[in-house]
């Protein structure tokens, strides 16, 4: 279809929605719907209803299981040159010989298989003399950032289809942001690995050091489902090419989405090293498909996140977009420009 085609195309769309007759938000059964909403917990049980049956419906219309494989497959391919860059920046701050300890802070979320290839990718790397080492930093760490950026920008696109929006920034904008996630996600792991050593002697200096593996067990579960919770607001506010939601239009989301991750990981982890027969249906692929799965069902439940979020925003005719209010259709966002039926 040439540009001309496009151009018809849209104006007939556009005559479409012009000769639609208007609907009245502000009837008894609209207003039952949650459509006057200012926040999701306004939100009446009847709304909540009509947004799960949509959730439902979108999972199947936005090919959600195949769009998150082929996400998937870009993660594969970012995540080894990631590792590259975590690496390089590590062996800055601390012990390179240290790493590998502190990648087992995972082994409950993440399946064996799937640490042991990270693993073994982190010692082929540790391994190396310091002057690789340092030549990996000065010359191949722009490199590195790149190719694990590949992942993120994936994962935008995935948004964009679950927001119902087209990608409109620039080549430049969208790099720019999408590396911004991808050097942000690499410190936040060089925080946490460093945490997993500073923060024990903190807590013996303070006088805490019998407690303090106690104190540690307890709080890794809710400090990893508020990070994890953070993270996805910040994706879903800032990933889709839109104009970006108000902050309490990406959160319910977000708490769905990390709740799912957790809980989901901890049962896969469990299902792959006790029932799980990867190894023995695809010999030594087994490890490799096993941590490709794990992958899958986290792109998987982060979609769902943003198509909960999405039909959210959907189902109100208040203004959800960040900044002054604008009427429907001139917002900037699809799923705010329009109300649900």
């Amino acid at each position: 279809m040439g540009a001309a085609g496009v151009a018809a195309g849209a104006l007939a769309y556009g005559w479409m929605a012009a000769a639609k007759p208007a609907r009245d938000l502000e009837t008894p059964d609209e207003r039952a719907r949650g459509r006057e909403a200012d926040t999701p917990v306004q939100i009446p049980p009847l709304g909540w209803k009509d947004i799960a049956l949509r959730v439902y419906g979108e999972i199947a219309n936005d090919r959600l299981l195949a769009v998150a494989a082929g996400v998937t497959f870009y993660a594969l391919l970012a995540i080894f040159p990631a590792i590259v860059a975590l690496v390089s920046i590590y062996g800055l701050t601390a012990d390179l010989a240290t790493l590998d300890g502190h990648l087992a802070a995972f082994s409950d979320v993440a399946p064996q298989a799937g640490l042991a290839i990270v693993r073994e990718q982190v010692a082929r790397i540790v391994t190396k003399s310091d002057g690789a080492l340092g030549f990996a930093f000065a010359f191949g760490l722009g490199a590195a950032l790149w190719s694990a950026n590949a992942g993120v920008k994936a994962l935008f696109d995935a948004l964009n289809v679950v927001y119902e929006e087209r990608e409109k920034r620039s080549f430049i904008a969208l790099n720019l942001r999408s590396l911004a996630f991808t050097v942000g996600a690499i410190l936040f792991l060089l925080v946490a690995f460093n945490a997993v050593v500073v923060l024990p002697v903190a807590l013996e200096f303070v006088g805490l050091g019998h407690s303090a593996e106690l104190l540690l067990k307890l709080s890794r579960w809710p400090v990893l489902f508020g990070c994890v919770m953070l993270a996805l607001t910040l994706l879903y506010r800032f990933g889709p090419s839109r104009r970006r939601p108000k902050w309490r239009w990406a959160v319910p989301g977000s708490l769905l989405a990390a709740a799912l991750w957790l809980g989901g990981s901890i049962a896969f982890s469990w299902y792959a090293e006790n029932l799980a027969t990867y190894n023995e249906t695809y010999g030594s692929l087994g490890a490799a498909i096993g941590f490709m799965t794990w992958i899958w069902m986290s792109v998987i439940v982060i979609l769902l996140g943003g198509e909960l979020n999405a039909e959210l925003e959907h189902q109100t005719a208040i203004d959800t977009t960040a900044g002054a209010a604008r009427p429907l259709g001139a917002r900037g966002a699809r799923m705010a420009d329009e109300v649900a039926d």
